[in-house]
């Protein structure tokens, strides 16, 4: 990389953090409608919900799609048809009235979930070696970060404001984001070539597809039901079908033989227990908080407040990220991601003991934040030390899927613990505080169990340029601990 390149690094840095805040903004935008979404859309509470659903389908297809496209054609390009997507779904969505329009908004805007892998490649191939770790750890959290912050903003405009104006505000930073990508980011010049494997992301797609309608709707059609079994299985065999394509095929869509290496695999298998234990945290805290005080253990805070309450964890990610990056260069990626896997089983650990104020689920979140800082932050170091540059968008788009589907299987088991372990409040049926304990406790589990897989992943130190300062050229130096 020329060093013409290098003065511009900070508002690069900058402008595809922001990218990133922007769509974590996208996918907290209706959580504080969640109750109202039936009487706004005039659907059943189970239809509505495909507003939320809609989102997540969207984005675990269109990121390793993106991703592999942007490989292709160029990572800024399609960054910029996500972030294009997302402010067309934000159209969408701020003129409807009915759940039809609704989805379809919601589907657009869950397409620029590719962002993030986009933008943490376009570091790599862009940034000089001393400014790679921290930019990309930055990245990383911005799904994290962008949650945390969105949930009060969009609380407070739900409470003071017509619902739409929660998207027209979605739609206007993406366009804000759209022009400062054209006058910033610059275009790669790396390209992995070749053609689009459509039969690989066709099979990639309906096998996604199947898979994750079983576990979001598993809880409303019922586990043993005939639908969700039959979609289960035809994620079976989809994905098994589409794996042997994929490996028959001279140009896939995903290179498994490169998934498959141990470090990749076992980063991708954290990422999916990472994803569960934060998605756990953001379905159990606010509804604690929300709860009336009558019940014995609800705090019975505004919606509002609520958001304010989860927001600090934001700022904690901020400030750990950095830190987490630091680590990651000394000790390696590895021992980042272990150290993430340990706070946020601490923090889950307070939660159970913590339920009783507000200040203590502040602190509890605030822990969990700084945890999924850290993960967050050491997993694009993990994956980019093991692809070759030419595959870091699709490699970082897989591992983003990966991410998806630990939340989508966490909304399933929380869903399902808080719909069974319930108490009676007048003549309203509530999730009872053993079942908010369990749910904790799960989220706790799937920590510890971040911690196991990570233990066996191979050492490695942040990907570096090439003393030549070619990106093309990455070395893997091991790290200071070893292997187990």
């Amino acid at each position: 990389m020329s060093t013409a390149h290098q003065p511009r690094t900070g508002p690069v840095v900058g402008v595809l953090a922001f990218a990133g805040i922007v769509v974590a903004l996208m996918q907290t935008l209706v959580v504080p409608l969640i109750p109202q979404l039936p009487t706004l859309l005039h659907a059943s509470a189970s239809n509505a919900s495909w507003a939320i659903t809609a989102t997540l389908l969207a984005g675990a297809i269109a990121t390793p799609v993106l991703g592999r496209l942007g490989d292709m054609y160029g990572k800024r390009r399609m960054l910029l048809v996500s972030l294009a997507l997302l402010v067309a779904g934000s159209v969408v969505c701020a003129l409807a009235d009915s759940l039809t329009p609704m989805v379809i908004g919601r589907v657009l805007q869950g397409c620029a979930m590719g962002v993030i892998p986009l933008g943490i490649s376009i570091m790599r191939d862009e940034l000089p070696p001393e400014k790679l770790g921290s930019s990309m750890a930055l990245m990383s959290s911005s799904l994290g970060v962008g949650g945390a912050f969105g949930l009060p903003g969009a609380a407070a405009i739900a409470e003071h404001a017509s619902w739409h104006v929660l998207f027209w505000v979605s739609g206007g930073v993406g366009a804000v984001a759209i022009g400062l990508v054209l006058l910033v980011v610059p275009e790669s010049p790396l390209r992995g070539g070749g053609h689009f494997d459509l039969p690989g992301a066709a099979g990639l797609s309906a096998g996604l597809l199947s898979l994750l309608l079983a576990i979001s709707k598993g809880a409303d059609w019922g586990w043993g039901s005939g639908t969700t079994l039959g979609f289960f299985g035809a994620a079976v065999v989809i994905l098994l079908v589409w794996g042997r394509w994929e490996l028959s095929t001279a140009e896939p869509l995903v290179d498994l033989r490169t998934t498959a290496k141990r470090p990749v695999l076992l980063t991708n298998l954290a990422s999916i227990v990472v994803g569960f234990a934060l998605y756990s945290m953001s379905l159990v805290l606010p509804q604690l908080l929300e709860l009336p005080k009558a019940t014995g253990y609800g705090l019975g805070q505004s919606m509002l407040a609520a958001g304010l309450v989860m927001g600090p964890s934001g700022l904690v990610m901020m400030a750990v990220s950095p830190i987490s990056a630091r680590v990651s260069a000394a000790r390696g990626p590895k021992v980042s991601l272990m150290i993430g896997a340990v706070i946020m089983g601490a923090g889950y650990g307070f939660g159970v003991l913590l339920m009783d104020a507000v200040w203590q689920l502040l602190v509890v979140s605030s822990v969990i934040g700084a945890g999924i800082a850290f993960a967050y932050a050491s997993m694009p170091a993990l994956i980019m030390s093991s692809v070759p540059p030419s595959e870091t968008a699709a490699a970082n788009g897989l591992n983003a899927l990966m991410r998806s589907i630990g939340t989508s299987s966490s909304s399933a088991v929380v869903g399902v613990v808080l719909a069974h372990m319930t108490t009676t409040f007048g003549t309203t049926t509530l999730p009872s505080e053993s079942g908010f304990r369990t749910a904790l406790i799960i989220g706790g589990a799937a920590a510890v169990m971040a911690l196991a897989i990570t233990a066996f992943i191979p050492g490695r130190r942040q990907p570096t340029l090439s003393a030549a300062g070619d990106p093309a050229a990455t070395a893997q130096v091991p790290d200071h601990t070893p292997a187990t």
